[in-house]
């Protein structure tokens, strides 16, 4: 009798490739390192973990699927994250909430990358109402994890415990872990670990693997800030893409409206790989040899002020104390211009404290739409340099990245403003050797940045904005001699007042500037000088 072999071959070819898509698939190990931690794993919990991996490669293309999402969105969560100082390997809890869908919702109603309920989110800064929902911006809910993160680890000084907290809340978290891992530096994994932490074990193995490492998709990211008012459709026209593609990845606007009320985050996909930005300084450079320095307006050093100083929290409140953070540190803006004993007694402060905290001499005036610090600066920056661009002093770059101007001018033994040059590469991290030249770059007309006014888009009906008025105030004389500067990327209201010696008040009046002390790049502002 002839015997029908296809079934069979069927089956070893089955059972073949099945043992090699097992292979691929990372075991869990027997330790493991999670943020600070070192994670010991019993052979019971072990098994445990693994099923949990093994349901995530179960399903190929779903697992593709998840993983482009991942390519794409975890950049971003990484900077996120590293921003606040919470460690990275927290990104994977992300991937656990939501499978990075923005829009997903649990049975809890709990929305978004996070998944934040909504009172949760206002307690993290995040805006929720009928025009936005933060939950679903990468940006913005990333920023409020973070920050809920951290509350809740500064309470245990265990980032298992803050884990577990994000699931149970601090008070389940307290009731739960008691005091048993405060300060722990090793935690036991076993078959009575909360059962939270070992899903989240499964995620960090599933994707952080060496053996899963993500190939391009093809496609990546990019970030626009816009301030509005605004529309996804007037942008899909700046950007190049279509409304359709911009609403896709902008969930949080909820009529593709984009208000007026801060700075957003919309972000589109583009085919190709992610651009690799090269460092432009290859060697320092003298000032005296200026001529030979290198050229850059669109390098990563010159566009990262662009991000600075990095406001968070609720910023519709900004000028009210403990509203929002200023590089991670407590601050409040200006809302007009004062002098510092009015200012500190509005924010809650004494008034030599005020002082201290800024780097304020005595009597100089608080400028409006300018950012204070109401907790001490740091010793150095999120970033390691920056390039000094036309009108910032020394006070201006401490106050953008949030760094003591005593600490500024050490790294970079440098006094006076006087001796700041346009192109000088200051060092915010590291001191400068004794003897090292300040390397320099030339700048050339500078990129614009992508904080996008709502000036830049044609499309934006232009009738409720002032027309700019070029008279000279009613006390001018007729010694009075009329500029116009120009706005380039990195300008502010203040550094423009300190580089024509007039106040931002006389730059507002003269130019119809409204409370939001918004400028755009390429406006032209009248200035008058005695």
């Amino acid at each position: 009798m002839k015997i029908n072999s296809t079934p069979y071959l069927l089956f070893i070819l089955l059972v073949f490739f099945g043992q090699e898509s097992m292979a691929q698939i990372p075991q869990v190990p027997a330790e493991l390192e999670f943020a600070d931690l070192i994670v010991r794993i019993n052979p019971q919990a072990r098994r445990e973990i693994q099923l949990d991996v093994d349901a995530q490669y179960r399903n190929p293309s779903y697992f593709k699927v998840k993983q482009d999402r991942v390519n794409l969105y975890m950049p971003i969560i990484e900077r996120e994250l590293r921003n606040a100082g919470v460690p990275v390997d927290l990104k994977y809890l992300a991937i656990q909430e939501s499978s990075l869908i923005g829009d997903a919702v649990s049975t809890s109603n709990a929305v978004g990358f996070w998944q934040f309920k909504q009172g949760t989110a206002e307690e993290v800064f995040l805006r929720v109402d009928n025009q936005i929902d933060d939950r679903k911006n990468i940006v913005s809910s990333t920023k409020g994890a973070a920050l809920y993160l951290q509350k809740h680890n500064n309470t245990f000084d265990n980032w298992m415990c803050a884990l577990v907290s994000y699931q149970m809340g601090l008070g389940g978290a307290k009731a739960y872990f008691g005091t048993q891992y405060n300060g722990k530096q090793i935690v036991d994994v076993d078959r009575n670990t909360h059962w939270y932490f070992k899903k989240f074990l499964a995620h960090k193995i599933a994707f952080g693997s060496q053996t899963t490492s993500f190939t391009s998709s093809g496609q990546y990211m990019v970030e626009e800030r816009v301030q509005g008012p605004t529309t996804l459709a007037a942008l899909a026209k700046k950007y190049g893409v279509t409304e359709k593609h911009l609403e896709e990845y902008n969930l949080w606007t909820k009529n593709g409206k984009i208000p007026g009320d801060r700075v957003y985050t919309v972000v589109y996909v583009r085919d190709g790989s992610a651009p690799i930005q090269q460092a432009i300084i290859t060697e320092s450079k003298p000032v005296s040899q200026s001529s030979n320095s290198t050229t850059t307006s669109t390098s990563p050093a010159y566009q990262q002020a662009n991000s600075f100083p990095r406001i968070s929290g609720n910023t519709t409140k900004a000028s009210q104390p403990d509203q929002i953070t200023v590089n991670n540190l407590d601050g409040v803006q200006a809302a007009q211009s004062t002098t510092q004993s009015t200012f500190s007694d509005r924010v809650g402060i004494r008034e030599n404290k005020l002082r201290r905290l800024n780097d304020l001499d005595k009597g100089e005036r608080i400028e409006a739409g300018e950012y204070y610090y109401t907790e001490k600066k740091n010793a150095s920056a999120e970033v390691a340099t920056h390039i000094v661009r036309s009108g910032e002093t020394l006070w201006s770059i401490s106050q953008k990245y949030g760094i003591k101007l005593s600490a500024l001018k050490s790294k970079n033994r440098i006094r006076k403003d006087r001796d700041l040059k346009v192109g000088m590469v200051l060092n915010l991290q590291e001191h400068r050797k004794r003897g090292e030249d300040i390397p320099m770059v030339k700048i050339n007309n500078p990129a614009p940045t992508r904080e996008v006014m709502a000036s830049e888009v044609s499309t934006i009906p232009t009738t409720n904005q002032p027309a700019i008025n070029t008279s000279a105030p009613n006390n001018t004389t007729s010694s009075t001699s009329k500029i116009t500067h120009t706005v380039s990327s990195g300008d502010t209201l203040f550094a423009i007042s300190k580089k024509y010696g007039v106040t931002v008040n006389q730059l507002k009046s003269w130019n119809n500037i409204g409370a939001q002390n918004i400028i755009s790049i390429g406006q032209k502002l009248v200035i008058f000088r005695p």
